[in-house]
């Protein structure tokens, strides 16, 4: 059972902090976070925010809803930012089961799932769909695996991550085995909406009743 509630270096306040300090100098991360707020409905009544960091996609998103992390940095920002709004902050390590929060019209992920392990990831998917009211979308926007070891290699260079930088914390995953996953599970009208290189817009959703 430990396995499964492994934490990883995203715990570490200084790891947190370093990519607080770089994600807005990250390339095409503002065009990601636009085409996520673009396929998801204007005025949600419930969201779910998996690995929501400092808050910052809830924030673009709006509505009330629910939003879990396990970084105590991350939390502590999170809380800060919604002290005075309807979104709750609660602590959660995404390689354990989600507890009961209810279910929602939208929940989202953003560069946070791929922090698990691969068979975490897949029961993970099947946790979001069974909270998903009917007509309800889960859009993940994801850091992937590259299909070539010299493309990964070129994404690297890309963000300006050099030789022995790279995340520890990370399990990459293709596009196409999740999208597959996501219809195995029941998602309807799956997609891969947008990919810059190893960032993608992975998304679904509940088909209603």
């Amino acid at each position: 059972m430990s396995s499964q509630i492994e934490t990883n270096e995203w715990a570490d306040a200084e790891h947190a902090q370093a990519f607080l300090d770089r994600r807005e100098g990250l390339p095409r991360m503002d065009v990601g976070y636009g085409e996520l707020l673009q396929i998801l409905p204007a005025n949600p009544r419930r969201v779910l925010d998996l690995g929501c960091g400092d808050g910052k996609v809830m924030a673009l998103i709006g509505g009330p809803g629910v939003a879990v992390d396990f970084s105590p940095l991350m939390l502590e920002q999170a809380r800060a930012r919604f002290h005075a709004d309807d979104v709750e902050v609660v602590e959660h390590n995404l390689n354990a089961p989600l507890p009961d929060l209810g279910t929602f019209d939208v929940v989202v992920s953003a560069f946070a799932i791929h922090h698990c392990p691969h068979e975490r990831k897949r029961q993970l998917y099947g946790e979001v769909f069974d909270r998903l009211e009917p007509g309800g979308i889960f859009a993940n926007l994801e850091h992937v695996a590259s299909p070539t070891p010299d493309l990964h290699q070129q994404f690297l260079r890309l963000i300006g991550t050099g030789p022995g930088e790279e995340d520890p914390s990370n399990k990459l995953l293709d596009v196409e085995t999740q999208l597959g996953w996501l219809r195995e599970i029941g998602f309807q009208d799956v997609d891969c909406f947008w990919k810059w290189r190893e960032l993608a817009l992975l998304a679904g959703h509940r088909q209603r009743v």
